[in-house]
């Protein structure tokens, strides 16, 4: 049970009925009385019994004690134990009020079945100890002790991974398993001799096999292809782990990628094989991932760097002539005025030869050429370095297309195989080529050439390149999708599989009408209530700081800034106090008090079998390694600044115990004890909104996540932020540069396991789109932006017939909105809401369907509907001053959590020096729970500030300093550590060396 209850928890939870009260007073003494209410409330909130009085709070046992008009200080003389007879005649009295009994022996075995079943899906022990709680309640049976049932759990886990073990191992031929060993048997003697041999004498060590790929390049991609090849001839089944629950498949990747190579081996027979087969069964999906990663990055670069270099040596060549239209018509001047003079002494006295000619050279240029020059260097970029390198990918990857509409795309692929090896410049002449839906209009009449004899051939290279660049982009939005991949897998596999016979539970869910009619009446309704009132504060001039006016004959929309808000008087002296009172602090004693507060590190638990170390040991390294990767100081530099620690120590705590699950979990635990700690008084009520945005860190580039930043101008990472408006972090993710912050948007709101319940979510102009307002309203949170283009923005009619309503607003009103393509698609619509609420796919992986590079019908009824719910905030945003400010103070919040960035992920320059993606990952949520635990103190330390001296402060503070006040402040902070310095300590180091 919590230790913490606030009184509105005590009054809901543990207010003594008269009836309590009656079965209470049936006792003969007072010390009975209040043993049996307190047992009798614990049991009536648990539906089990304490296993110690220390389990009961003590602010729980003093509010049951004040209700009784008795001393808490009487418990202490309560009788406990099983062979206390009144503690056992009290024990057996709630069963019976309740209706509960004993544990029998068939309820043991009832147990393990349900446990049995359960594993099947989560190993999480805490997770799996709740639910037979609740288990236990539905069954109204008193549950076993804390140990017993801790016991069943672990031998449930047990027994389900000797049965995976037992199955995956008779799943294996023979062919399989002597290939495994061999690879494990060449690893022991040698690690750059760990291989496996394959009828083309490639050789592959594990190291290679498990490594990360590099930066998008020919090198890369072969390297990618060779890793492919190498585990598809371990001939692993394709079906082996396809019904396991996806947390157990990540459990056992990770386990066997963090085991050494001996320890590996000296397995029995049937884990090393499960262990290993499961490890390349999930590395062979990660490969064809990567290889579709490697064909768009490289197909969009080699095209982007031939349109680059044509305009640049365009630019070159041509020097533009300034005043050419008045030198044309001097010219044309001349030659009318005198038809007959001679050009040498008419014309050129007038405009020079030289500048003559570059009028010619600079008219001659057209569209044509440009479009040959760029499609002539991708050709010669694509022969001379890319060409080998795609077709070793289009050999080992499998496309496929639900959509009939796009089979030529995948036909083509097919007929580049098949003249992979010919040396021949052009297709044959009978070949049937796929040419419609696979080249683009604009390009054809370059790819198809006519010879001397009127004869068309097909180009066979810039076929090719045409072929790979529509390949792209029907990938990019899972219209062509990929056999064996994980994130480019079949579309279809993103859905509900079950949503035809549970549509009515699942629109339930969502809080949405089965009806269509009432979904768009209701909409219809608000646009025109916010559009009715947005024109009316124009009519009454209620809305002086905002005009619609024209410029350009086009609306615009005009909003005057917000105007600068008071200084909060107090808050300085506030945060001197803080720093008066708790000095220079330590950021490493930051974590580690947070951690003796919220005991977070409970929620690292070791990926390995057991737990050797014994837990304060674990705790000690937990928090040293989680500073060095939350500082990015690394963990070498922490271990040297320990006594007790050395490097090894936490490099193996950092393989076994912290991954990105364990992370999220132990953020999730301290925004929630953040969220329990604020006293409404100080903070104001429960926040229910939360700001978004993004941060680049630097870092290596040689891995497929960083990217060039054109705005930053340097390479790096995006950590995407989800922040509440008092500055507690509820998620992050790690992102590259110019993915969609939509979608990190969506992913963060939908997946934070925190305590919060997120109503609505300020952004700014990237992380909104028309299709983001459409599934944001069906899942039941308003996405709320600050637009920076907000001139230029429309709102759309509610319906047709309208033109004459709202003249105020006319300038900026556009065609009414298409209901007919709500109501063909209402279903489909629901349908992927509904896959973004259970999570069957990431956010990114299902809004990559929806862009404006497909015609889906989906699509563009998610636009109108988006487009609808845009004008009603719309109307909202610019009537309301007060959510535009709201907005901003927002945006301000998250901006200024990462400026705080930069203070607590000081080492290496702020650089993230792996590139390792799962290392940048667990760097980026060390750094948010370092940040948080910042948060968590600050928090406290700011509370007992203001309650110090009779609330000495907090009587002083005014609305503005309740405003103004944030627990994201850092002067009193050092995060550095200690510095010591020994003058009579000496480096041993000779003068003069002979």
């Amino acid at each position: 049970m919590k230790r913490n209850w606030n009184e509105e928890e005590l009054m809901e939870f543990f207010t003594l009925l008269p009836n309590d009260v009656d079965q209470a007073m049936k006792n003969k003494t007072d010390v009975n009385r209040l043993g049996f209410a307190v047992l009798f409330k614990y049991f009536q909130y648990k539906a089990a019994f304490p296993n110690q009085k220390q389990d009961i709070p003590s602010v729980v046992l003093a509010y049951i004690a004040k209700q009784l008009h008795l001393s808490p200080d009487l418990f202490h003389q309560y009788s406990w134990g099983g062979k206390e007879k009144t503690y056992t005649r009290h024990r057996q009295q709630i069963r019976s009020i309740f209706g509960f009994r004993t544990l029998t022996k068939q309820d043991n075995e009832r147990l393990k079945q349900w446990l049995n079943d359960q594993v099947h899906f989560t190993h999480d022990t805490d997770y799996l100890e709740m639910k037979s709680y609740i288990q236990f309640r539905n069954w109204k049976i008193e549950p076993p002790s804390v140990g017993s049932l801790t016991r069943m759990i672990a031998s449930a886990i047990d027994t389900y991974e000797n049965n995976l073990y037992q199955i995956t191992s008779q799943q294996l031929s023979p062919t399989t398993c002597s290939r495994l060993d061999a690879l494990l048997e060449a690893s022991i003697h040698s690690e750059d001799d760990a291989h496996i041999m394959e009828e083309s004498d490639e050789i592959l060590t594990l190291r290679h096999l498990l490594a990360s790929p590099g930066k998008p390049s020919v090198t890369t991609m072969n390297e990618e292809v060779k890793k492919l090849v190498a585990i598809r001839h371990l001939q692993i089944p394709d079906h082996a782990f396809k019904q396991m629950a996806p947390k157990l498949v990540q459990k056992y990747r990770l386990r066997a990628a963090t085991e050494t190579i001996t320890k590996l081996h000296a397995h029995p027979t049937r884990i090393r094989y499960t262990l290993l087969s499961l490890l390349f069964w999930c590395r062979k999906m990660e490969i064809i991932d990567h290889l579709a990663e490697l064909l768009d990055e490289i197909t969009h670069k080699f095209g982007n760097r031939a349109e680059t270099a044509t305009k640049t040596e365009i630019i070159k060549e041509l020097q533009k002539v300034d005043g050419k239209n008045k030198h044309i018509i001097n010219l044309l001047e001349a030659v009318v005025h005198q038809p007959e003079g001679i050009i040498q002494d008419t014309l050129y006295p007038i405009v020079t030869p030289d500048i003559i000619r570059n009028i010619i050279k600079e008219m001659k240029k057209s569209k044509r050429e440009y479009k040959e020059r760029i499609y002539t260097k991708m050709h010669t970029s694509y022969q001379g370095h890319y060409r080998r390198a795609f077709f070793a990918i289009l050999e080992n990857l499998e496309f496929r297309s639900n959509n009939v509409t796009h089979q030529p795309i995948i036909e083509a692929v097919e007929l580049i195989r098949d003249y992979a090896n010919s040396g021949q410049r052009y297709f044959a002449i009978d070949e049937n080529i796929p040419v419609q839906g696979v080249i683009r209009s604009k390009w054809q009449d370059i790819i198809i050439e006519t010879d001397s004899k009127g004869i068309q051939r097909v180009n066979r290279i810039n076929y090719e390149v045409a072929v790979l660049q529509s390949l792209r982009t029907r990938l990019r939005c899972k219209e062509i999708w990929i056999v064996g991949a994980d994130r480019y897998r079949n579309p279809e596999a993103d859905l509900p599989q079950d949503f035809d016979d549970c549509k009515e539970e699942y629109f339930q869910a969502l809080n949405v009408p089965l009806d269509v009619e009432q979904f768009i009446s209701n909409i219809m309704q608000m646009m025109k209530d916010r559009l009715t009132l947005l024109n009316q504060g124009f009519e009454d001039k209620n809305n002086e700081k905002v005009k619609i006016i024209t410029k350009s004959n086009k609306g615009w929309i005009q909003v005057t800034p917000l105007e600068k808000q008071l200084e909060p008087p107090h808050l300085p002296q506030i945060k001197k106090a803080v720093h008066n009172y708790w000095p220079d602090t330590n950021l490493l004693d930051i974590l580690k008090e947070t951690d003796f507060h919220t005991n977070f590190t409970k929620h690292f638990k070791s990926i390995a079998g057991r737990e050797i170390l014994d837990r304060e040991t674990i705790q000690r390294r937990l928090l040293l390694s989680i500073f060095g990767l939350g500082t990015n100081t690394g963990l070498k530099a922490v271990s040297a600044g320990s006594n007790q620690e050395s490097y090894h120590d936490l490099r193996y705590i950092r393989q076994k115990f912290i991954h990105k699950d364990n992370l999220r979990k132990a953020n999730a635990e301290i925004t929630n004890k953040i969220l329990h700690h604020r006293r409404k008084e100080v903070w104001g009520e429960a926040t229910t909104a939360c700001a978004s945005d993004s941060k680049q860190l630097g870092a290596w580039n040689q891995n497929l996540l960083t990217e060039w930043h054109p705005r930053y101008r340097k390479n790096g990472v995006m950590i995407y932020w989800h922040v509440d408006r008092k500055s507690a972090c509820i998620y992050s993710q790690l992102k590259s540069c110019l993915s969609s912050e939509v979608a990190s948007m969506m992913e963060g709101v939908l997946r934070h396991c925190t305590d919060m319940e997120i109503d609505r979510n300020y952004v700014d102009t990237h992380g909104q789109s028309v299709v983001a307002f459409a599934f944001c309203h069906i899942l039941d949170f308003k996405l709320m932006p600050r637009f920076k283009n907000i001139g230029s923005q429309k709102l759309y009619r509610p319906d047709t017939g309208m033109n004459e309503e709202y003249p105020h607003l006319q300038p900026v009103l556009s065609k009414p909105i298409n209901w007919d393509l709500i109501r063909q698609q209402y279903e489909q619509i629901i349908k992927y809401t509904t896959a973004l609420r259970l999570g069957t796919a990431s956010a990114e992986s299902i809004l990559k369907r929806f862009t404006r590079e497909t015609q889906h019908p989906t699509y563009r009824a998610l636009c109108e509907l988006g487009k609808a719910i845009k004008t009603i905030f719309l109307c909202e945003y610019l009537h309301f001053e007060e959510i535009r400010r709201e907005i901003h103070e927002g945006l301000n919040t998250v901006e200024s959590w990462n400026a705080g960035n930069g203070f607590i992920f000081y080492g290496k320059n702020n650089e993230m020096r792996s590139n390792s993606v799962e290392d940048q990952e667990v760097s980026a949520l060390s750094l948010q729970l370092l940040q948080n635990c910042l948060i968590y103190m600050n928090t406290l330390m700011i509370q007992e500030i203001l309650y110090d001296n009779d609330q000495y402060w907090l009587k002083k503070m005014i609305p503005e300093d309740f405003r103004g006040l944030t627990p994201l402040f850092y002067t009193h902070i050092n995060p550095y550590g200690t510095f010591k310095l020994n003058m009579d300590k000496r480096i041993p180091i000779k003068l003069k060396v002979s």
